[in-house]
């Protein structure tokens, strides 16, 4: 770029996408002209999907925006609570995030989930046939134009990704409601329609199942379930509604 230079201000969370010499406020940048604003902080790394409010000499700018020579161009984080209009609000995770999308499913979130790589262009257009909101690692699939609406995940921690993406989002929880191994929902079951699906220690010692209506896994309180309920309680101390 060799056209008119803009004086460039990146918030704190968003610098880790940008090189270390866009990292200081008012940092000049060199532009042609005649991009506009969003193509140049998508250039810059930044996945439009972090991008809240773009800011030029302080007032509020669409991405279409064409920067003038001298301007000053803040560009903020996304707000949260994060409000995701016209759709209810779903996530479809990319085939990294299968830790994420369990614990998700766990409190009750619709997470759906691609356990096999069907590629960011398939993906993409699967958020946008279902209105789902992508979650990746992965900055170049948050940057296809197909995408209906996304989110970086920040974290490679299960945990902090967890509480990254219930703080940017605020889905209602319902915890126990979902197969985490499919996203159907639960339902309550009988011991005697599910017998032949479970091990002989398993029926003598339990009587409370559910079963996904969709995938038909059975599910009961066995070995790991105070983990998973510690998981569960600390969830919703924080995010409940």
């Amino acid at each position: 770029m060799n056209g008119p230079e803009i004086h460039l201000s990146i918030a704190p969370g968003l610098r880790l996408f940008v090189a270390a010499a866009y990292r200081t406020r008012n940092a000049p940048l060199l532009t042609d002209g005649s991009s506009s604003l969003g193509h140049v902080v998508e250039s810059l790394g930044i996945p439009l999907t972090e991008a809240g409010r773009l800011l030029v000499d302080g007032r509020d700018v669409p991405p279409s925006h064409v920067p003038g020579p001298g301007e000053t161009v803040e560009v903020l984080p996304v707000e949260r609570p994060q409000r995701v209009p016209g759709a209810p609000l779903r996530f479809l995770l990319d085939v990294h995030l299968g830790t994420l999308a369990r614990r998700l499913r766990l409190l009750g979130v619709d997470a759906a989930y691609e356990s096999e790589d069907i590629g960011d262009a398939a993906l993409a257009q699967l958020s946008a046939a279902e209105r789902r909101v992508l979650l990746s690692r992965d900055r170049g699939l948050l940057r296809r134009r197909e995408l209906w609406a996304g989110a970086y995940v920040y974290s490679d921690r299960p945990d902090e990704q967890v509480r990254d993406v219930l703080g940017r989002f605020a889905p209602p929880l319902a915890p126990w409601t979902r197969c985490t191994a499919c996203n159907g929902p639960l339902q309550d079951a009988e011991k005697e329609t599910v017998e032949d699906r479970l091990e002989h220690g398993t029926r003598r010692t339990y009587d409370v199942f559910a079963q996904c209506a969709a995938c038909g896994r059975v599910y009961w309180r066995g070995a790991h379930h105070e983990r998973l309920q510690a998981f569960v309680d600390e969830a919703m101390r924080e995010f409940a509604a």
